[in-house]
């Protein structure tokens, strides 16, 4: 893996990175598991915008990604690294010996022609998923589930990776990548490993344009607004607007918004870092 810098010959490559795509294998998705993808525009049912700054960008295909991996028992050899334009890590294509295909989340260092395994009696490998109550602590995992059999909830983009710290009792202790740290129940699955393309956080866009083709339109900020349309908006010259708050007068950047009796607060050991 690796990003590519480019020759200031326009503006827009002068600061312009992106991922080299050296590990993509296929250019054309498995047809039997993609279907067609709609863009909202950031507009409901009734037409009304509903979310600001959004439109526009490139179409996309929706590529079916297999997030439960509940075929215990049966192999599954890798076809091909894909790229998947919802997401900010890579896919693979699997191929099972029984003749199901699926997609799986492609983790770091995966290699085409690699058999993979599920279940509890899977070897806790590379890209294989098992009951967090297999792996042996220490091991780096991601594809996490909060409820057994859900499907994987947790550590899902690019580069990013959890340990299981600890067990206690029926509990996995995990280390999450935003720092906290929590119980989750041992029946839940994991996959083994980190998830890929680790270097796209150093991309960087370099030119507007390309942020709208992914469907972002520009985003003003509510200190410039007036204060008919932002709490923060009006004041002469370059006069802030207090303390920062929500376009419907909630309180940000410090406000705690979780719920105080959230019924999940009890498996949190330790919060993440602020």
């Amino acid at each position: 893996m690796a990003v590519r810098k480019f020759k200031p010959t326009t503006p827009g490559q002068r600061h312009k990175i992106i991922g080299a795509f050296e590990e993509i294998t296929a250019a054309v998705p498995e047809k039997s598991l993609v279907s067609g993808k709609r863009s909202t525009g950031g507009r409901n049912n009734t037409g009304k915008m509903t979310m600001r700054y959004r439109g526009g960008g490139h179409k996309r295909k929706f590529r079916m990604i297999d997030f439960k991996r509940n075929k215990d028992g049966v192999p599954a050899t890798v076809k091909s690294i894909e790229y998947d334009p919802n997401r900010s890590a890579r896919i693979a294509l699997l191929y099972y010996a029984d003749g199901e295909k699926c997609y799986i989340i492609a983790p770091n260092g995966l290699q085409v022609g690699a058999v993979l395994m599920s279940g509890e009696n899977a070897a806790p490998e590379l890209g294989n998923t098992l009951p967090l109550k297999s792996i042996p602590i220490g091991t780096v995992v991601h594809n996490i589930e909060l409820r057994p059999g859900q499907g994987a909830a947790l550590v899902r983009s690019a580069g990013n990776f959890a340990q299981i710290v600890s067990r206690e009792e029926n509990y996995c202790v995990i280390k999450l990548p935003s720092g906290e740290v929590r119980r989750i129940l041992g029946t839940c699955r994991a996959t083994v490993g980190t998830v890929g393309n680790s270097d796209h956080a150093l991309e960087s866009s370099g030119k507007a344009g390309r942020t709208r083709w992914f469907g972002r339109r520009p985003h003003n900020r509510g200190v410039v607004m007036n204060p008919v349309d932002h709490p923060m908006g009006g004041g002469e010259g370059r006069a802030s607007g207090g303390h920062p708050r929500s376009r419907k007068g909630l309180y940000s950047k410090g406000l705690k918004t979780r719920a105080p009796k959230k019924q999940s607060s009890k498996y949190i050991i330790e919060r993440r870092k602020k």
